[in-house]
């Protein structure tokens, strides 16, 4: 298993670029390429970020015992 300290960066910088093209996609999808969308993009990814990084640090957990509970059942 990967040491703590690399999971904790790699979440930052996973959850950095995740934030970035999801804010970035979803406000473009709703105000087309305009000056307004460039303005309110970068509000949007400081708000993202914060929130993707405290979720993924609970919804990360699950996923790993998701997927190890699955490709266990299927390996036995």
């Amino acid at each position: 298993m990967t040491d703590k300290k690399t999971l904790l960066l790699a979440q930052i910088f996973i959850t950095f670029m995740m934030a970035l093209s999801m804010s970035g996609i979803m406000s473009l999808l709703q105000l087309g390429a305009t000056a307004q969308w460039l303005t309110i993009w970068p509000r949007q990814f400081i708000i993202a970020w914060p929130i993707a990084f405290v979720l993924t640090m609970v919804i990360s957990r699950l996923g790993f015992a998701l997927a190890h509970r699955i490709t266990a059942s299927r390996n036995a």
